[in-house]
């Protein structure tokens, strides 16, 4: 078996696992709880990692570098999205 083969079954695992996260993050009530410093280092880490991984010129990790950068973008605007909506909603006051 080529070691490849091994990569990518890594990435395919991972890809899975970060998008179903995603999707969670979505539908929950909550979406700030998500730290913006989380995405933050996401999105620099693996933006550094897609540039060592072409520099190296290791397909797997560069593709599944990029696919993390994409995914840390993504989840980004979601949670930024969300938090706008959530400001532009009007407030229900009740009184006491």
């Amino acid at each position: 078996m080529h070691p490849d083969v091994l990569g990518w079954a890594a990435t395919a695992v991972l890809m899975a696992t970060l998008i179903r996260q995603m999707v969670k993050q979505w539908h929950s009530p909550h979406p700030e709880t998500v730290s913006k410093w989380l995405f933050l280092g996401q999105i620099t880490a693996s933006a550094l990692f897609t540039i060592y991984s072409a520099l190296l010129g290791a397909t797997v990790f560069v593709v599944t570098n990029a696919l993390l950068l994409i995914t840390a973008l993504v989840g980004q605007v979601m949670a930024w999205r969300r938090r706008q909506r959530r400001g532009n909603l009007p407030r229900i006051e009740v009184a006491p």
